[in-house]
């Protein structure tokens, strides 16, 4: 198995200047002969600035809802090259995660005159005059409009119920406060819990169906749990603290692997970037804030290239934050669906969408107190 990284060495004394090096001859090179050039958001602010050296024919930018907050790094530089280009392209499969500013924000990048009009009056409006609003600029292909050919996606929320261990760790968590916890609180006693013993089970029917598993959590702590509970014979974890080519080495490891194999991955590390084809079984610890990391994380598996039919497993725990956070996602998932699942050119409503991440944990925090208080005042 690949187990978890070991410690990296520091780079060499210099390395820094030598990249730099390295990055100013091939913007030499480029600027000179021309072609395409391949660079990552990181290092795009540190090339010349587009207007006074070189003026590309267009600049195409991949995963583009991470330059959607405009007061960002990343963001300004991609907007400094856009002001100078002609033709511009955004790629990205999740232009609005929770709120119409999101998407209007990409769209100012694009057509400056449209920004006006794409406001949260328009959301106001309904998906439709959204649509038309954003037609000019927006085209959307859903994977079913160009990937026909590929295998089923089956979906199964497996719901467990707390065991007594388990139901007091996330009473604790709730009386506390603490939204976190109680999204984890599920492998907090895992000899006794019960979506460990599931996940135990799936894993144990991929193995003996000969079929690869990727397990995504957004907790480092509980896929350390669940790597315990499997052995030693495990891939990753792949996390943030991963240099993206040791992510790329270890899941290059694990598709190489004779039939079954398990791979761990944080959700916001392996959701996004890497192709895991080789996986046919994918297993969600706990269901995400946000539905797209869902959506991006099993659309590693479910992709050109599968050859499978991939089943998605949800691990999810009645009468809990799960079941609130459920409800939630398919909400979101109704207003990803009616605002930009679809475009012109080829509902849940505003203020719901305007809710953060903070405001919602504190929402479910507080109704969850609530509810097991009136739990408590039952005869």
């Amino acid at each position: 198995g690949g187990g978890t990284p070991p410690p990296r060495a520091p780079p060499p004394r210099g390395a820094g200047a030598g990249r730099a090096a390295e990055r100013s001859e091939a913007f030499a090179d480029w600027r000179e002969n021309g072609g395409v050039a391949v660079t990552t958001f990181d290092a795009l602010h540190l090339l010349p600035g587009a207007g006074a050296s070189v003026r590309p024919g267009m600049l195409v930018v991949d995963e583009a809802h991470f330059v959607k907050n405009p007061a960002a790094r990343r963001s300004r530089a991609v907007a400094g090259w856009a002001d100078q280009v002609e033709r511009v392209l955004f790629l990205t499969g999740t232009p609005m995660e929770n709120r119409v500013e999101e998407f209007r924000s990409l769209v100012r990048r694009l057509r400056p005159e449209l920004a006006p009009s794409v406001s949260g009056t328009h959301g106001a409006a309904g998906s439709q005059a959204f649509r038309r609003a954003v037609a000019p600029a927006y085209l959307r292909r859903n994977q079913v409009d160009v990937l026909a050919e590929l295998p089923a996606l089956v979906q199964v929320d497996e719901w467990e119920e707390f065991g007594s261990e388990d139901r007091a760790a996330y009473r604790e968590a709730v009386a506390s406060g603490r939204f976190m916890r109680m999204r984890r609180a599920a492998y907090a006693v895992p000899g006794s819990s019960a979506k460990l013993e599931r996940l135990r089970e799936l894993v144990d029917e991929a193995r003996d169906n000969g079929l690869k598993v990727v397990v995504f959590s957004y907790f480092r702590e509980v896929l350390a749990t669940v790597g315990d509970a499997l052995g030693p014979d495990v891939f990753g974890p792949l996390s943030g603290s991963v240099p993206p080519a040791r992510r790329q080495e270890l899941v290059d490891a694990f598709s190489a692997a004779d039939g079954h194999a398990v791979l761990l991955s944080q959700i916001q590390a392996g959701g996004t970037g890497l192709n895991m084809q080789a996986a046919s079984v994918v297993i969600l610890c706990e269901p995400q804030i946000k539905p797209t990391l869902e959506h991006q994380a099993v659309a590693r598996a479910h992709r050109m290239g599968q050859v499978r039919t991939v089943q998605v497993h949800r691990l999810l725990a009645t009468d809990s934050v799960d079941q609130r956070l459920v409800e939630l996602l398919a909400r979101k998932d109704r207003l990803f669906d009616a605002y930009a699942r679809r475009s012109d050119l080829a509902e849940t409503t505003p203020d719901a969408v305007d809710v953060s991440d903070a405001a919602l944990a504190r929402r479910i925090v507080e109704e969850e107190q609530q509810r097991l208080a009136d739990d408590a005042r039952r005869p």
